[in-house]
């Protein structure tokens, strides 16, 4: 884990070396002050010399600057190596998570994605700061101020062992209770998360079914839990400051009483005395810091584990070691099929079981079924979205997993059934499918989607600007636009998995017949719920819970199948779709 987080510091490496050096450099010029400082009462004001006490008080302003300057390049340094190092943790994690497969996100989750790229980003930029400074600080200056305690008096350096020993015990019962849970807190925010992301995602739908009540409620369940977990864990963390004010006060007492003593007997003088005071102040502090230290890194190991175990994880789906980086045609082919979504055992259930046929290249077929019978499963096997748990799924002739992924995807071009439009113009959007398309290309693919009906009517044409999301389309527009990206592609195979569900009847017919007279020549696959949508294709799939119960033309499904026969029976009765 450490090794994954370590590699990302990389041209961070001399800041975060210098901070270190420049923080030690810092302390050995803080520790030094309180010595000259009894040199100062002793040999100075004691003594009424006032060419000592303008000597020492010069050393002293010196050794101040000295401080302030070694403070403020460690300080620079750090936070140029901690925000660094962040940056690198953020790309790193953004650079894999596009590599995953959609198994991998089903893994994670999209809230815990972000939580980890956020919040355990954040919490670990924070800690690698500490680390840098305080790690280096602390413990420096906890020595030092001890070695400088027992240069003035060995004897009343015995007191700070018994403080040692309190505080260390204390500290020790605060971590372990604390990492536990730290380590719910974060599993926590992934909930909370979650909660707001579907809200403000879905915020239409909570409207429309004023369910307002409902989601604030929801969220302030998850919001209740992380309070509690947060409370319980300050609550022991603030234990620190009452045993820190304990031992502190009665060091201070012990050293006064003995101090008093000594000087009396004449063994020690009243600049020792005053320098003891305040090197037991910076030994105590010294030992504050090293125990809020233990509690961030307690705490920002369980981020260090997220964020690592994101950076790490292995995609399901990668490149062969020697990848085809040519499809020959758009011939598909599926030999006995099976994918499961879960590979636990106890959860297993086929979506697609034993699924067999084959595609010439430019025929168009369609796939119909009712809502769980697997067609948008086999629709991401195409484009290796997802890889088969059993069998092979052949295009051009190759598996394929055979295939450069790039290659592969370019080759297939699939218009899922949740169509996503990013902010920006339409133009913008539309070259998502190939950046370098001309206006023209554009144009035409636009046509043959009939997009071009509404674009042309907006004020700014193909310039219009879309919202996030495409919030400001209608679902019909949505879809077309996203056929329209998908044709620029130029692919072997368009997969369009219920993309026309949104349109009106008569422009789903003059989509699939565009289509058909335009690109005769690529393979199609029009997943849909309507007979009427696919009734035309070349042959029609039909499958039900995952398997295939048919394979044929319209007319022939018509005579021998009878799950094809009751979909037609239902929707020429004006029911509705099949899982009326």
């Amino acid at each position: 884990m450490y090794k994954t987080l370590a590699r990302h510091i990389s041209q961070y490496r001399t800041a975060s070396v210098l901070t270190p050096v420049f923080t030690a450099l810092e302390v050995v010029v803080d520790v030094l002050i309180p010595y000259v400082t009894a040199f100062l009462i002793d040999r100075g004001i004691n003594a009424g010399d006032m060419q000592q006490i303008y000597f020492y008080g010069a050393l002293m302003i010196a050794l101040a600057f000295l401080s302030l300057g070694f403070g403020i390049l460690s300080g620079r340094c750090s936070a140029y190596a901690s925000t660094g190092f962040a940056a690198n943790l953020r790309a790193a994690m953004y650079r894999n998570v596009q590599r995953f497969a959609f198994s991998d996100i089903d893994k994670y989750s999209t809230s815990g994605l972000i939580t980890r790229m956020t919040t355990d980003v954040n919490s670990l930029q924070n800690a690698y700061q500490q680390i840098l400074r305080i790690t280096v600080r602390a413990p420096f200056r906890l020595v030092l101020s001890i070695l400088m305690c027992l240069v003035i008096d060995a004897r009343l350096s015995l007191i700070f062992v018994v403080a040692l020993l309190i505080l260390s015990v204390t500290l020790y019962q605060v971590i372990s209770r604390v990492a536990r849970l730290f380590q719910k807190v974060y599993a926590k925010y992934d909930e909370l998360n979650q909660s707001v992301q579907e809200n403000i995602a879905a915020i239409r739908v909570v409207k429309a079914f004023v369910r307002e009540d409902y989601e604030n409620q929801k969220f302030a369940r998850a919001s209740e839990g992380l309070y509690k977990l947060y409370v319980k864990a300050e609550s022991l963390m603030a234990l620190n400051h009452p045993v820190m004010n304990l031992v502190v006060y009665g060091c201070i007492i012990a050293l006064s009483w003995l101090g008093a003593h000594y000087i009396v007997e004449g063994s020690l003088t009243t600049g020792e005395l005053t320098s003891l005071f305040t090197y037991v102040m910076s030994i105590l502090m010294s030992l504050m810091m090293l125990s809020m230290i233990f509690v961030m890194l307690t705490q920002s190991a369980a981020s260090a584990r997220r964020v690592a175990e994101v950076i790490d994880e292995q995609a399901d789906i990668v490149n062969p070691e020697h990848p085809v980086t040519h499809v020959a045609d758009g011939s598909l082919e599926f030999r006995a099929v099976r994918f499961d979504y879960s590979k636990e055992e106890k959860h297993r259930r086929s979506a697609l079981y034993n699924i067999s046929f084959s595609v010439r290249s430019g025929e168009t077929i369609g796939v119909i079924g009712g809502t769980g019978s697997g067609k948008s499963t086999l629709a991401s096997l195409i484009s290796r979205l997802y890889d088969p748990t059993k069998g092979e799924v052949l295009v051009g002739g190759l598996n394929v997993k055979d295939y450069d992924l790039t290659t592969l995807r370019s080759a297939v071009s699939v218009v899922l059934q949740q169509n996503i439009l990013f902010s920006g113009t339409i133009l913008d959007n539309l070259r998502w499918g190939n950046p370098d398309a001309t206006l023209e290309q554009c144009q035409q693919a636009c046509r043959i989607a009939c997009a071009d009906e509404f674009i042309d009517q907006m004020p700014d044409g193909y310039n219009t600007h879309i919202e996030q999301g495409g919030t400001n389309v209608s679902g019909g527009q949505k879809q077309r636009l996203c056929i329209a990206r998908a044709l620029l592609k130029n692919p072997r195979i368009l997969v369009l998995d219920d993309s026309t569900s949104a349109c009106d009847t008569a422009t789903d017919g003059r989509i699939r017949q565009a289509l058909h007279t335009q690109l005769p020549n690529m393979t199609k696959l029009i997943i849909a719920q309507r007979i009427l949508s696919v009734r035309d294709c070349d042959r029609i799939l039909v499958l039900d819970n995952g398997v295939v119960t048919g394979f044929d033309t319209h007319e022939q499904l018509l005579k021998n199948n009878s799950l094809y026969q009751e979909i037609y029976a239902i929707q020429n009765e004006d029911i509705g779709d099949f899982d009326a």
